[in-house]
């Protein structure tokens, strides 16, 4: 008999842990090879686990609710087979060896909490009726932070649990506001000493909100307090600045009419605006790569392939972003049967994680509300973001003569990285000036 363990899949780039939302099987139960074990959300999907291998489950290592690191093992499955080797799923296939050999397992000593934590004492994974997760409590020792203090970070998580935007935006909002930060000097006998903490200005408190009266309070979902956190880090992590450009597209709506009806029999699907826009947007990034960027610290790392997202709406009145790859290798037909396949799955909620995962650059459609325009918020961690406005009549010049056309508003919302010029010039390059003599102006 051979035991296997189930380990929490890594679900993308940028996840770093995941929370068990229902356990499928129980203990005792038998599992056949990629039968669904458990279902576990991230910030991004919900997604099932299935099992690596046919047996059954002995031991599960986490309850419902609990919110686990990537790779961490969650439970065990005993096979039959005494050599069964486990069929790693995409998403863990990375580490999974080929040899046929078992690597052997790395040995890394123990470090009482006690030893490392600075805020004045070890840090426990249970206080005051809620679970640390094993990452925030790292996250704590390295920030210098004490168990008071994470126990009066206000978690979004299940029951309260602080998760890992929870406290960096406290870390962030810690060293914003001046508080009082353990400073680490050298003494001199080359030995680290803790200074005395610098004293902090004043901070100016949130307000509270009242209860009072004719109140209904409502309690966030999971998944809009998860893109309340990703939104507010965004903010965070990049300073926004919005280029705003408005554009003639007359001629564009014109042949959209004429073709629609021909385009349907001919490949079966309806033409939108969205599947023109984003293949202008994919486009322009061939010729501005340096917009189709992430930043990782000081590096700024250049995306060859191409991938939009699309904000799609869900039914529950949240957006997702299901993401188009290789989106510049695509013709019009190829584009609009992604946009319109991965709209209805999202609106289906049967989107995959793989749906969601290697974006380059998003395009949002505030028009579809009669919005003109709006300012976006960059989904990290890219570094710029796109929205498009409703198409309305306007007053223009046209070969001399005043007529009313269809016009868009649309905005390029950059990272410092991504220069304000160079955001304006991409935007400019979807969107150009009537005169300007490029393709797509009057």
């Amino acid at each position: 008999m051979a035991r296997v363990e189930l380990v929490m899949p890594k679900m993308g780039e940028s996840i770093m842990e995941a929370t068990i939302l229902t356990w499928r099987k129980k203990t005792g139960d038998r599992v056949e090879l990629d039968e669904p074990v458990l279902d576990i959300a991230t910030d991004k999907v919900d997604s099932e686990v299935p099992s690596p291998v046919a047996g059954v489950l002995v031991e599960v290592l986490f309850k419902e609710n609990d919110v686990v690191p990537i790779n961490t093992p969650i439970a065990v499955i005993e096979t039959e087979a005494s050599n069964a080797q486990p069929a790693a799923s995409p998403a863990v296939s990375q580490s999974t060896p080929t040899n046929g050999k078992q690597e052997a397992p790395v040995q890394v000593p123990f470090v009482p909490a006690s030893e490392t934590a600075t805020g004045g004492g070890p840090l426990s994974a249970q206080s005051e009726g809620r679970f640390f997760s094993p990452l925030v409590r790292t996250i704590a020792r390295t920030e210098n932070i004490s168990q008071a203090e994470l126990d009066g970070i206000p978690g979004s998580g299940q029951e309260g649990r602080v998760t890992k935007k929870d406290i960096l935006a406290y870390v962030a909002s810690r060293g914003l506001a001046g508080e009082p930060m353990p400073r680490t000097v050298a003494g001199g006998n080359g030995n680290q000493q803790q200074a005395a903490p610098v004293a902090a200005p004043s901070t100016v408190s949130r307000p509270s909100t009242g209860t009072d009266g004719n109140v209904e309070i409502v309690e966030m979902d999971r998944m809009r307090k998860l893109i309340a956190d990703h939104m507010v880090m965004s903010k965070h992590t990049s300073p926004h600045v919005t280029s705003f450009v408005e554009a003639d597209v007359t001629d564009l709506v014109n042949w959209r009419n004429r073709v629609k009806d021909d385009f349907k029999k001919k490949y079966g699907e309806n033409i939108t605006f969205t599947p023109i826009f984003v293949e202008a947007v994919a486009r322009a990034l061939r010729d501005f790569p340096m917009v189709n960027i992430s930043v990782d610290g000081t590096r700024i790392l250049v995306k060859k392939d191409i991938n939009i997202g699309m904000a799609a709406a869900l039914p529950s009145g949240n957006l997702i972003v299901p993401v188009i790859k290789n989106a510049d290798l695509l013709n019009l037909a190829g584009l609009t049967r992604q946009v319109n396949d991965l709209a209805g799955r999202a609106r289906q909620n049967q989107l995959k994680p793989e749906d969601i995962q290697g974006g380059t650059f998003t395009l949002t459609n505030v028009g579809t509300f009669g919005n003109v325009m709006g300012t976006p918020i960059i989904n990290q961690p890219q570094v710029a973001i796109m929205a498009t406005g409703a198409i309305r009549k306007k007053a223009g010049r046209a070969r001399n003569r005043i007529r009313r056309r269809d016009r868009r508003a649309a905005n390029d919302v950059p990272f410092p990285v991504v220069r304000p010029p160079r955001g304006g010039r991409h935007a400019r390059r979807l969107f150009p000036a009537p005169g300007s003599g490029l393709p797509g102006a009057i």
